[in-house]
């Protein structure tokens, strides 16, 4: 490890004067031990056993529990440590016997995942954070090294898993394919007449760290193999139904109208084993032949969220007189911050404002909108002897996944700058055009709206004359899918602000003071606890759209507006939503900060007195959506897995892919799940399934709001008029 030095202070925002945030009632930002204390707690840990469990299949919780020597305790703090012990209980179910962390508990499961035990980059960076808060606690920092550790054995492809990479051009980074409504208008056919730009940080990565090839997550793995692809880390090939492990593969890939329900499984290294006679390839795209080959996507949210727990995991570690002990992993972080600069560019690398595809293709930095987009992708040939490879970031960008905590980290702070020449620049910029964005897109009401694109359509369209602008991006009030709309969930306004929130509370942003200033009490407007019961926000709806964006003179959004449309008990959402609120209440002082600081508390309390169950926290929802498992096509443009007419494969074991297949045709598998009977009753006629699922994100959300709650306030319990 490298030699420890006292960190740098932190520099603050550019916004404006700096200033120290101040609690409500001048309670402690952190709770941490101080001076010669502390290093004698963490001496004492470290000379005692080791406080966590080996690993999360090899220690029971009740062990670990006997073992843990505390640097920081409240009531909250141990609320965290039950829920930690219970997630990371081998009985709870929530990892898989390689300790890769499920989606969720249950199998039964279908929403982004289309299975409850695959695992995304989501699910990876919620562990980290888990990891992070019981290091802030404990001082032991051995779990959130060996979280990054099977997060980069497992999730971030191998040289095998991308072997051809030397091959890359960055001044010919992919060929143009468009983008289409549904998926019935695909293959979608390449066109290299289509000019595309230049990467202008493809070769400045290779020479910072000697390799050709990418390091961040692929956003979708089946840990158990329940497909049978085997595309396992560490393979050029497929292992079959016979590999047990995790198998990277994906699924969306056909246009903003293609739901969960509507998709073909298809594998990351496809080398023809399934599918039909080009594997699954020409189910995407049209091409004149076509070669076995590897490709990955990119989650941008999920690497800013690992990147932003790197950097509290290193501000506590510091805190505790141990920089030392998180400063490797912390090094990788960097080095994923560094690539997931691919997400601040176009889709093709064209510039901004681009209505056709012969619009001008950009060099330099005039490709990037500096915005964390949906993805960036990358792949390449199995051939070793006839090598090439491409890569494409995305001109789509929805204000949820940005993170403006990750872009403050990767420009100021020493310990995360990137080592690439140019990196801090780019996060600096695009620092500043987060904030705008969430500026731009918030309604009167206090929401925000969804996003913007450079890309019309996904094949330069020309827009409507009438639709906003920023930055020379069109704004889409449903980025990237329509089926649900993808701003209609509640959970993207908690995961979008909640690092608006960490922003201002660590640094004092006047910017996102502003933001927060509006978003605080539209949200707790909505917000209801009671003894017996609670609801957050569950769908909203949009109307109108904001002003033309001018930095000089940013309009009043009076022409955009949004509702509450329903609500519910989703306690992800809400464990969102509280650390939302708690980092503003713990930025700044004043009667709205202290309410904040008051809803969360009370949102905290309800969860863990009405919810808690042996697994965690979770509570009953029903899935009326679970009627479309049998959904067959029947319109060109209707809803239904689409295949076209004469294309043939197969699945591997054995499942047929063909035109009138049913999302469960596909996934023959799920009718031997134990829960399965409850859906066919459905299917026949029956009320909709309900289930209570315990969704790995979702309890770590709840997890650290807990454990942040005590950091933030220490032994402070807030009290209303009426005396609670």
């Amino acid at each position: 490890m490298p030699p420890t030095t006292p960190r740098t202070p932190r520099p603050r925002s550019r916004s404006g004067p700096s200033r120290a945030p101040r609690p409500p009632g001048g309670r402690p930002r952190r709770v941490v031990a101080a001076g010669a204390a502390l290093a004698a707690l963490v001496a004492l840990a470290a000379a005692g056993p080791s406080a966590a469990a080996p690993g999360p299949t090899t220690a029971s919780a009740p062990d670990a529990a006997a073992e843990r020597t505390l640097l920081v305790d409240g009531e909250y703090t141990q609320r965290f440590l039950e829920l930690y012990d219970k997630i990371h209980d081998p009985a709870s179910g929530y990892f898989s016997p390689q300790g890769i962390p499920y989606h969720a508990v249950e199998t039964l499961m279908v929403e982004a995942p289309d299975y409850g035990h695959e695992t995304t980059s989501e699910a990876y960076s919620f562990w980290l954070w888990l990891e992070t808060s019981y290091g802030q606690v404990t001082g032991d920092w051995e779990p959130f090294n060996h979280a990054w550790d099977t997060l980069e054995q497992y999730m971030i492809p191998t040289t095998e898993n991308q072997p051809t990479n030397a091959a890359y051009d960055p001044a010919k980074p992919a060929t143009y394919a468009p983008e289409f409504d549904h998926p019935s208008l695909y293959p979608s056919q390449l066109d290299p007449g289509v000019s595309v730009g230049a990467d202008p940080i493809g070769a400045e990565l290779e020479s910072t760290y000697g390799t050709p090839e990418v390091y961040g997550m692929h956003w979708l793995a089946d840990v158990d193999n329940v497909y049978g692809f085997g595309a396992a880390p560490g393979s050029s090939e497929l292992l079959g139904p016979e590999h047990e492990g995790t198998s990277y593969i994906n699924t969306f890939q056909r246009g903003p109208q293609e739901s969960v329900w509507e998709t073909v499984p298809q594998p990351s290294i496809d080398d023809f084993s399934y599918g039909g006679e080009n594997g699954y390839l020409d189910l995407f795209t049209g091409d004149a032949s076509y070669a076995t080959q590897w490709k990955y996507t990119n989650a941008p949210d999920a690497d800013a969220r690992a990147v932003e727990a790197a950097y509290w995991a290193n501000t506590f570690a510091t805190e505790q007189g141990q920089p030392e002990a998180v400063a490797d992993t912390v090094g990788k972080a960097s080095k994923m911050g560094d690539y997931l600069r691919y997400a601040l560019f176009d889709k093709y690398f064209k510039t901004a404002g681009c209505e056709s595809t012969s619009c001008p293709a950009g060099t330099g930095r005039d490709g990037a909108h500096y915005l964390l987009s949906w993805y960036y992708a990358w792949g390449g040939a199995l051939d070793t002897a006839s090598p090439w490879a491409w890569r494409i970031g995305s001109s789509h960008a929805h204000f949820g996944y940005q993170n403006p905590m990750a872009a403050w980290a990767l420009s100021n702070d020493p310990d995360l700058e990137p080592a690439s020449p140019t990196a801090s620049d780019d996060w600096a910029t695009s620092l500043d055009r987060q904030l705008e964005l969430f500026q731009w897109l918030q309604a009167p009401e206090g929401g925000i709206a969804g996003g913007a694109t450079n890309s019309w359509d996904g094949h330069y369209a020309e827009r409507p004359d009438d639709v906003a602008t920023f930055y020379g991006m069109a704004y889409q009030e449903a980025p990237v899918y329509h089926d649900p709309p993808s701003n209609q969930w509640m959970g993207m306004q908690g995961w979008g602000v909640e690092r608006i929130a960490q922003l201002y509370e660590e640094t004092g942003d006047e910017r996102a003071e502003a933001i927060l200033d509006r978003w605080v009490p539209w949200v707790m407007e909505h917000i209801t606890v009671t003894d017996d019961s609670w609801q957050v926000p569950a769908n909203l709806a949009w109307s109108g759209q904001p002003d033309d964006w001018d930095a000089a003179d940013p309009g009043d959004n009076a022409g955009l507006s949004v509702e509450v449309t329903g609500y519910g008990q989703d306690v992800g959402v809400a464990g969102a939503l509280a650390r939302s609120l708690m980092y503003y209440a713990a930025g700044g002082e004043g009667e709205q900060h202290a309410q904040a600081q008051q809803v969360a508390h009370d949102l905290l309390d309800a969860i863990w007195t009405q919810d808690s169950d042996p697994l965690g926290v979770a509570t009953t929802e029903t899935r009326a959506d679970y009627a479309r498992f049998d959904d067959v096509l029947s319109a060109p443009d209707g809803d239904g897995v689409y295949v076209p007419e004469g294309w043939t494969g197969t699945m591997p074991n054995g499942d047929t892919v063909e035109a009138g297949s049913s999302f469960l045709d596909l996934r023959s598998f799920y009718a031997d799940d134990p829960q399965w009977q409850k859906v066919q009753d459905h299917l026949d006629g029956g009320p909709a399934p309900e289930f209570t699922y315990h969704r790995f994100w979702a309890q770590t959300a709840v997890a650290t709001a807990l454990a942040d709650y005590d950091r933030l306030f220490g032994e402070g319990t807030p009290t209303d008029d009426t005396g609670r």
